[in-house]
Formats: C-alpha cells, sequence, structure tokens
C-alpha cells in the first residue's frame, strides 16, 4: 500500500474526528481499528455544544440534532424533594448548535459516514502490533503481518492505549472511586424525559439521561448508580438489572418503577490519568490515550474531539510543508493544560458527590442546590461544560504584548458562530466556513490581509464579513474556530504572525 501522511489507530470519536478534519485539509489518511467492526453499545452518551460545533465545521453533524434529545437540564433531587435545576442555556457565548443526549455509537456512526464521503474508511480488525520511527516517518506493523508507512501516527485507541506504550510515554495516574454501574434500559416511570435527573443519597448517588430508543419512537434511559465499598467482580447483565432495580426506588423515593430489559449494562471504575507528553517525535497521542478521568460533566468524548480538531489543521500543514515540525508542539501546549483543568474538576466533582463525611453530605445537599439555582453560577456552569469558553490565549500561538487591548476575543480566545456575509453578499455562518479553511473576517474587503494568509496557508483561506457585528479590525480565525490573529486592516503584522507561527510554533 502507498505511504499515508497520516496513520490514525482508532476509529472512537477522536480518531474519526482527527480523519475526516485531515482529509478536509488536505492530507491523506489511513484509520485502522483493532476491533472486528462499528461498536453497537452507547458508552458516552452526552455531546456538548462544543461537540457539535465541531461535528457542525466538518460537515459531520448530520441528522444527530433529529435523532437526540436536547442536553438542556439537570434536576437535582434529595430527601424526596427537587432541590436545584442545572439549565444550559447559551450563556453569551453564541453558538448555533445545540448539546445532545446521544449514544457515542451514533456520534461515531455520523462521523464514518462524513469519512466516506471524504473518500476515507475504516480498516477493521486491524490492530496496530508495532511501530518504529526515523527521521521520515513511521513504519508499522499491523495485524497478520502487515507493513504500513506514514509520515505520523496519530494514537486514538484509548485508555489502553498501543501506541502510547510503543513511544514510551507515561501514563500516571490514580484511581478515584469505587465501582459504579451502568445500564441503558427502557422503564416505565414518573419522570420527565424532557432532561437529565439525579439524585443525592446517602447510600450513593443515582442519575438517569434519556436516549431516543434506537429501536423505536420511545426513550431508553441511561442509569448510573455508584456503589461505595463494592469489590465485586464484573457482574452480569442480569444481575446489573438486578441491583438497579432494587436500588432505584430505595436511593430516589419513586413507588411504580418498571424496568423492562436492557439495551446494554456495564460497570467501571474511576481513574485519574493523563499522558507526560501528547507528542514524542512522529507519535501522537489524542483522546483517551492522553487522558481518562471520571465521566461526570461528560467531558470525555468531548475532549477527546477538541483534541482531534485542534490536532488536525495543525497536522495537515506540516504534512503538506506548509509548517514545521515546531507547530506540533503547540497541539500539547494547547491541550494538555485544559485536559489537566478538566482532570482536576471532574475529580473534585466525583469526590464531592460520592464523599460520605457529615460536612460534604451537607454541602451537597443544603447548600450546593442554592448556589447551583444562582444565574451567574449557571452561566459558568454552562459554559465549562460545554467547553465554550476554552481559551488558548496564554499558549504559544497567544500573542503578546495584546494587540489592541481591551478588544475581545483576543487571540486563543473562541470565536462565536457569527451570522457573516461571503464575497457575493451571501448569508453564512462563520463556523459553517471553518473546518476545511481559514477565516478573514473584516467589515471590509482587506487585501493584504487576504493575500499574507493565503500565500503562507496554501489558498485555503475564505474572506467573510460580518453581517450585523461592528468590526474596526481585521480578524485571523482559525479552523478550530479559535481567534489567530488580531490587527488592523492592511497591517503587514499578519504576515509576520503566520511566519512565527508556521515556521516556530509560537507567537511574537
Amino acid at each position: 500500500m502507498e505511504p499515508t501522511d497520516v496513520l490514525v489507530v482508532g476509529a472512537g470519536p477522536a480518531g474519526l474526528t482527527l480523519a475526516c478534519g485531515l482529509l478536509l485539509q488536505g492530507a491523506s489518511v489511513r484509520v485502522v481499528d483493532r476491533a472486528p467492526g462499528p461498536a453497537t453499545s452507547s458508552r458516552a452518551n452526552f455531546l456538548h455544544a462544543r461537540g457539535s460545533e465541531v461535528l457542525g465545521r466538518l460537515g459531520a453533524l448530520g441528522d444527530l440534532p433529529e435523532r437526540s434529545i436536547p442536553a438542556m437540564t439537570i434536576t437535582l433531587h434529595a430527601g424526596g424533594r427537587t432541590v436545584s435545576t442545572i439549565r444550559f442555556g447559551d450563556a453569551g457565548l453564541r453558538t448555533s448548535r445545540p448539546a445532545m443526549l446521544t449514544p457515542q455509537s451514533r456520534v461515531e456512526a455520523a462521523l464514518r459516514a462524513r469519512l466516506a464521503e471524504l473518500g476515507g474508511r475504516v480498516e477493521w480488525d486491524t490492530p496496530l502490533v508495532d511501530a518504529s520511527q526515523d527521521d521520515n516517518g513511521i513504519t508499522a506493523t499491523l495485524g497478520g503481518g502487515r507493513t504500513a508507512r506514514a509520515g505520523w501516527l496519530a494514537g486514538c485507541d484509548g485508555a489502553h492505549s498501543t501506541t502510547r506504550g510503543l513511544a514510551g510515554m507515561g501514563f500516571p495516574g490514580v484511581p478515584i472511586a469505587d465501582r459504579w454501574l451502568l445500564a441503558d434500559v427502557r422503564m416505565d416511570w414518573a419522570m420527565s424525559p424532557s432532561g437529565s435527573h439525579g439524585w443525592l443519597h446517602r447510600d450513593g448517588l443515582v442519575g438517569a439521561l434519556p436516549m431516543r430508543d434506537p429501536d423505536g419512537a420511545g426513550v431508553v434511559w441511561r442509569l448510573m448508580a455508584y456503589l461505595p465499598g463494592s469489590t465485586d467482580d464484573a457482574l452480569e447483565p442480569e444481575q446489573v438489572l438486578e441491583r438497579m432495580r432494587r436500588i432505584l426506588p430505595e436511593r430516589t423515593g419513586l413507588s411504580g418503577v418498571e424496568i423492562h430489559d436492557a439495551v446494554w449494562t456495564s460497570t467501571f471504575r474511576i481513574h485519574r490519568r493523563l499522558a507526560e507528553d501528547y507528542r514524542r517525535g512522529r507519535f501522537l497521542l489524542v483522546g483517551d490515550a492522553a487522558h481518562i478521568h471520571s465521566p461526570m460533566g461528560g467531558q470525555g468524548m468531548l475532549t477527546g474531539i477538541g483534541d482531534a480538531e485542534n490536532l488536525a489543521w495543525k497536522l495537515s500543514l506540516v504534512a503538506r510543508g506548509r509548517a514545521a515540525e515546531a507547530l506540533l508542539d503547540t497541539y500539547t501546549a494547547e491541550r494538555r493544560p485544559l485536559a489537566a483543568e478538566v482532570l482536576r474538576t471532574t475529580s473534585a466533582n466525583t469526590r464531592f458527590q460520592v464523599g460520605e463525611g457529615a460536612v460534604v453530605r451537607f454541602l451537597r445537599e443544603h447548600v450546593m442546590p442554592t448556589v447551583m439555582n444562582l444565574p451567574p453560577v449557571q452561566r459558568w456552569a454552562t459554559s465549562a461544560a460545554s467547553q465554550l469558553g476554552v481559551s488558548y490565549r496564554r499558549g504559544p500561538l497567544g500573542t503578546r504584548p495584546v494587540p489592541l487591548p481591551g478588544r475581545a476575543p483576543r487571540p486563543g480566545d473562541r470565536v462565536p458562530d457569527l451570522a457573516c456575509l461571503d464575497g457575493d453578499g451571501g448569508a453564512t455562518r462563520l463556523h459553517a466556513e471553518l473546518g476545511a479553511r481559514w477565516v478573514v473576517l473584516t467589515a471590509a474587503p482587506d487585501t493584504r490581509a487576504w493575500t499574507d494568509a493565503r500565500k503562507r496557508l496554501g489558498g485555503r483561506v475564505t474572506a467573510l464579513r460580518p453581517e450585523r457585528a461592528a468590526l474596526r479590525d481585521a480578524l485571523l480565525v482559525r479552523p478550530d474556530g479559535h481567534l489567530a490573529w488580531r490587527g488592523h486592516p492592511g497591517s503587514a503584522d499578519l504576515g509576520r504572525w503566520l511566519d512565527d507561527a508556521l515556521e516556530r510554533g509560537r507567537a511574537r
């Protein structure tokens, strides 16, 4: 087989997102996975607004919004009463994409469909066995003694990553909780499927999240139950169901709860781990291969998808000879601090939710509900959980000193999904033009910015103007929706910024 620019190992959400992003931006890709075929179990089931934005930029959103349940509220209950409802609003971050309750398997199917449209495919039953790197690329041994040659190897192969082991990257961490039960079930009870629910109980937290039934028009509920002190071995599906049937009425106080059957069950323990680095030479780590943490808050799939989008535009520029390898170091510099913060937040949240001390229980059941009902806290929760507020302004591509102080967004910030006009005056949205391309955003045509960007980025640049927003400056927006550069129209600074970023992996 002909050499490829990037060998992507793992066809989960992160691997498929990376493959689609690379193909959109002109790099060649080969995707392999050790599994015999696509996953059918739900696994993760919460796609925040930022995840929807990424899929939208890739053209992979498809009919997911129509086949999903909007994830707008989480209602907390304790002591037989409703104590708090967290509403996931826009938080002033202007997105046109919804948060969704949808199984990971459905997200993967949408990404595979987009991959096929772009000319790619997944090679199933094809494990990575060995790999070595030299100055020009990677030689990989795949299952059956087959070999593959690629410029780069991206390990999107999960918590037990073969790629990470072959690259010799450390993955330190610790377990942070006891056993949890998971079950996707069809059931009858009094709770509305218009939002998610959680019950705070001295014997352990219980959560319930609705999803559309894959076999019909009804609802499947994702049930989660914490088992403090449990050391049981893996449980059979019927054993999980039996425990759920007992736990649910005990901890919720609800009567008339009837669980009919399970679509999928699982048990798991929470671990907190973070790779020492995301890059070692031509090996790169993405998603769960680089970080694992508590599923509370639905951050795992979201963070992996964000990793992949961040890496895709950088790796495509390097693979196409438009940037030096130093640009790839900004992938770790931008994404690893975010993962570290996600680990801290989800670990603290897990410990708080399952803590058994009297003080923790009092705070959880009496103080937290009051605090969570405050509008500023709700807005903060939306911004943090959705990752719409993520910024790379402190990373190596964030310009210092700050250009045009006091004007937002600043370089590294996410740019809102503005209504825009294209060169012909047609209506579009900013994020719809990204993914495959960069955008020069100005109130009036800026020939200098347009020319400088196209010269250095290989023509993958679109010029837009905001439909309504007042804009005095020229903006260069990255394919992942973050602001690359901001300056005066007609300035030569953009060309200098791009030279520094693409050649040295840093900005002045």
